[in-house]
């Protein structure tokens, strides 16, 4: 384990735990990197609902006494909303491709994805989790979804169907923490959200790699750039 600052990775809706950040595990050599799992995510147990308190608490825990927190899509719901209630844990906030559709509610891009999505949320519990999969890849991506006919994919269709609808994310402010936000420059639903949180005080950077820019060498960079200028500026 490293000696250097606690640096935070909370995933999304797909991978997670440390197989979310392939690019990240590098950063091991500077910072002491935890990668997180989300309420409800496991490779052995059950799916659960999403619970924002207790993605929070997790992430809090994670922390100790401070650090830095990198968080992507759906995960950047609870990093963001943890930044807002507890500015004194979070050192840094680097949020990529975040879903913090609530904030954009009422903008174009953001109205349009909630009108496109909340009807099929609104008849989830009627379609089964693989029909729900694939209906929301081809609304989001417009793409098939991964194969559900192992035990792995059967789960994490399962997951998927009982994630929150984002837009529904108690969280109207922005936190008073540096902000990056990173976004892959494909999709205007993120951009829109980027450009909001760029009003507020954020940086915002694009690099390639779609939903997940984190991947690209660029992003990955970009990640650890603001990392580093976060540390020293604390230091």
């Amino acid at each position: 384990m490293t000696g250097g600052e606690r640096v935070v990775f909370v995933h999304g809706a797909g991978s997670f735990g440390a197989a979310a950040w392939p690019r990240q595990h590098g950063l091991s050599l500077d910072f002491d990197c935890l990668y997180v799992r989300r309420h409800g995510f496991s490779a052995t147990e059950e799916p659960l609902p999403t619970d924002h308190a207790r993605d929070q608490a997790i992430i809090a825990e994670a922390l100790g006494a401070g650090g830095h927190v990198v968080a992507h899509a759906q995960g950047a719901v609870a990093a963001m909303m943890l930044a807002v209630e507890r500015p004194d844990l979070v050192r840094t906030l680097t949020l990529v491709e975040p879903a913090c559709f609530s904030l954009t509610a009422d903008l174009p891009a953001t109205s349009a994805h909630i009108a496109l999505m909340a009807p099929l949320f609104a008849a989830r519990h009627a379609v089964s989790d693989e029909e729900f999969s694939r209906s929301l890849f081809r609304r989001t991506f417009s793409a098939e979804a991964g194969t559900a006919d192992t035990a792995e994919g059967r789960r994490g269709a399962a997951r998927l169907r009982l994630q929150s609808p984002p837009w529904e994310a108690p969280l109207s402010i922005v936190p008073g923490v540096p902000t990056s936000v990173l976004t892959g420059g494909w999709e205007p639903l993120y951009e829109e959200v980027a450009d909001y949180l760029a009003g507020t005080g954020a940086i915002h950077c694009q690099a390639p790699g779609g939903h997940r820019p984190h991947d690209s060498e660029e992003g990955a960079a970009l990640v650890r750039s603001f990392l580093r200028t976060g540390r020293d500026t604390a230091a």
